[in-house]
């Protein structure tokens, strides 16, 4: 197990701080550092219990985001490094309940891989004015990997689907340090869990599964928001009705009928629904707000993503929104992973320029120019405004 003290020698002395809680964990969502846990480079650390560690722009440049620059999100303080040789994953069905060892998933079920942006609920919360509570996250809540595993639908299937399964209920390793804190565990409408994409998964990018991304196997639910995405899976099962738990009864939700998206109608209220679909979206990587920019021609590039339907388009404009025109698209890495995007500037003329950025998916639904409110800061993919200099 990772323990509170091999973590403090690891990231320094500075992080008693972030055990002080109140204006001492305010203070560092509103000035992030970085800091390495165990095993990953330097990231933005905005708590460190639980931990909670944002990609810094410059490693969201690649296609697929490096397993030691992946973000790290937790809710629980308590993350024990699970011994591989001793893990089971127990699944309960409609007919029976069955246990798999690491090895008996890898030999016994069809080995799948999937590229998939993996991006926090809360991704760019610490941008909406006003504030709203929650971890701060800037624009590194999120990553594009490879995933491997096996697909859910073929081990739900050695238990049983019944024709009454309505949800199925997945529960981590991971723990609170006080009683009262709600364990995490999640739910999915049971067709999203037997869909063909929906993988158990333990390798990242070629690699077995980071602990800290989840080790070792977590849940890929590609094109949902990562709040699906159990990590350090360790329980499965079927259930015939709605999952009454904290996680999604009253957390991770948003007005009902607001968002775009897919239904989770289980689980739906009057007022508010689950969170679902990631909304289409797009990053400049290239340069950050305030870059100076040398004098001739100068490219821009970044990454644009949705919910799995499919970048059709990503557009810039220069004079605040009135026109704007097509950036180049690079390769398709898959439906559900981001898609390159990359545009030239006149620098010529020193002096400000100020560039934006919007995405269009393959469904229609663009990015848009104002943010719907909703308390939890979920689903920011407000057009991305940037202000640079040519020197």
């Amino acid at each position: 197990m990772i323990t509170r003290r091999r973590m403090i020698a690891s990231l320094g002395g500075s992080l008693l701080l972030a055990d002080i809680g109140g204006p001492a964990l305010a203070a560092e969502a509103a000035n992030p550092e970085l800091f390495a846990l165990p095993r990953k480079k330097q990231l933005i650390k905005h708590t460190f219990r639980p931990p909670n560690f944002e990609t810094p722009l410059a490693d969201l440049r690649s296609e697929f985001t490096a397993n030691d620059a992946f973000f790290v999100r937790y809710h629980l303080a308590h993350i024990p490094e699970v011994d591989v040789r001793t893990w089971r994953l127990r699944v309960g069905g409609d007919s029976r309940t069955q246990e798999w060892s690491l090895d008996d998933l890898k030999r016994g079920f069809e080995r799948v891989s999937v590229a998939a942006i993996n991006q926090c609920s809360g991704n760019r919360r610490g941008m909406f004015t006003p504030r709203v509570p929650g971890v701060q996250w800037q624009y590194g809540a999120i990553g594009n990997a490879t995933w491997t595993g096996v697909r859910l639908r073929d081990v739900l299937r050695k238990v049983g689907v019944g024709p009454d399964a309505v949800e199925v209920v997945f529960d981590g390793a991971d723990t609170a340090l006080l009683p009262a804190t709600p364990d995490f565990v999640k739910s999915l409408p049971v067709e999203r869990a037997l869909d063909e994409n929906t993988l158990v998964a333990f390798e990242m990018n070629g690699r077995p599964l980071p602990h800290w991304n989840g080790a070792p196997a977590r849940l890929v639910v590609p094109g949902w928001t990562a709040t699906y995405w159990m990590k350090h899976l360790t329980g499965i099962r079927i259930v015939p009705k709605a999952f009454d738990g904290f996680w999604m009864q009253k957390a991770y939700r948003v007005p009902t009928n607001v968002f775009p998206g897919a239904r989770f109608q289980s689980q739906e209220g009057s007022e508010t629904t689950p969170i679902t679909d990631i909304l289409v979206n797009s990053l400049v990587t290239s340069h950050e707000a305030g870059a100076r920019l040398t004098r001739g021609r100068v490219e821009l590039s970044g990454w644009a993503w949705d919910n799995g339907a499919g970048i059709a388009k990503v557009e810039f404009s220069q004079d605040g929104g009135r026109s704007w025109r097509d950036t180049t698209l690079g390769r398709d890495l898959g439906r559900f992973a981001w898609r390159g995007f990359n545009f030239p500037l006149d620098t010529t003329k020193a002096g400000p320029i100020t560039v934006s950025v919007r995405a269009t998916s393959r469904n229609g639904t663009q990015q848009t120019d104002k943010l719907t409110p909703n308390p939890s800061g979920y689903h920011h993919n407000l057009i991305q405004t940037l202000h640079l200099e040519v020197v």
